[in-house]
Parts: C-alpha cells; structure tokens; sequence
C-alpha cells in the first residue's frame, strides 16, 4: 500500500501598507501666502514654510489673512477640526475701518444676514490694538478714517465670512489675523513658524 502525500503551497499574504500616524502640525501662516502646497503662478504657498510630507490643511485661511492654520494627514482628524458640526470655535483679532458702535456690534453678536444666509451668533468685543508681528506689507490706512480692533469668535467656516459680516455692519476689514482654533492658539508662533500637537488629543 503506498502512501501518497500532498504537498501544499503556502499561500503568500500580500503586506498590509504602513498605516500613516496621525499628525497635527499648527502654523503661523504670513499674510500673502496660499493655503496650498503649489501654486503655477509661483505665489507663496505653504511649501515655502512646512517640510512635513502627506499633511494638508484642515480648513482654509485666506491668502490676504494671516495666523493660526492646522494641517493634519488624516482625513477623519481633518472632518473633526473642519467641519462646522462640531462647532469648533475660531477667534479672530480683525483690525477694522472706523469705531464700532452698540448697534453694529450687537448685529454680530445677534447674527448678520449675507448672500449665503444668515450666519451664527458671534461673540465680539472691541479690544487694545495687539502686540504682534507688523504686517508685511503694511496695511494701507485713511488717515482721515480711525480704525478699531475687533476680538471676534465664530464657529462657521464659510468663504471670507469675517470679512463679509464686518462689511455687512459697515466695518470693512484691514487686517485679519486667526489667533484660535478650539483649544489651540498660537502660543507665541511667529509668522512662517509650525508647530507638533497631539493628535490624539482631538478625539478625547
């Protein structure tokens, strides 16, 4: 009686892809400087600043407004900062043209309608004018017009919304600068400027 043995192959198991760790960077993005990593136009964009490979930002920050940026490379941490449902806080200091008044700070505290709709309540107090960096180049005032600063905290993310809703109460913006994002601030950064942050820390 023979025997007869089989010989199995062992099956090869294809390797699983590193699994990225999450990582959450904080800059101080310059004023004219694009929330991107390239530009074919040759502007300034984040690659001038963050040599940090796979992170992208985590909301936008207008080219001609200046402060704190998250980027992170996880599209779930991403959602969690960015999205508007989790009503993450972003205060703003704004440098405006003229004196605010009971009345046109009281229509941001209640809400100002703009093309898009209404937005949020905001919270708003005039505030001392800042101890930051200078602007480069240097805001262009009317010498004949005061300006005011503004601390501003809203907890929307809509296109240039600062900006329209300043306009919308007849307080055009000069300078924007983002000095919060939830828990984070900018914690002495200077413009160009980045920072590691607990990554994990988001979701507790």
């Amino acid at each position: 009686m023979s025997t007869h043995y089989r010989f199995y192959r062992p099956v090869r198991r294809a390797a699983r892809a590193p699994v990225d760790k999450p990582r959450l960077l904080m800059l101080n993005k310059p004023f004219d400087v694009l929330t991107q990593f390239s530009d074919d136009q040759g502007r300034a964009t984040l690659k001038d600043f963050v040599d940090v490979p796979g992170v992208y930002p985590a909301g936008r920050l207008d080219r001609d407004s200046e402060g704190l940026l998250l980027l992170c490379n996880d599209g779930r941490l991403q959602a969690r900062i960015a999205d508007p449902r989790h009503k993450m806080a972003k205060t703003y200091w704004v440098q405006v043209e003229g004196e605010p008044g009971p009345d046109q700070l009281q229509q941001l505290r209640q809400g100002v309608v703009l093309k898009d709709g209404p937005t949020l309540p905001a919270q708003v107090d005039v505030m001392a004018e800042p101890l930051i960096w200078p602007r480069i180049p240097p805001v262009r005032f009317r010498k004949s017009v005061p300006t005011t600063w503004i601390e501003l905290t809203i907890q929307e993310g809509r296109n240039r919304q600062v900006r329209r809703m300043t306009a919308a109460v007849g307080l055009p913006t000069l300078r924007l600068v983002r000095v919060r994002i939830g828990p984070w601030s900018l914690d002495g950064l200077l413009p160009g400027q980045w920072r590691e942050l607990d990554a994990a820390a988001v979701f507790e």
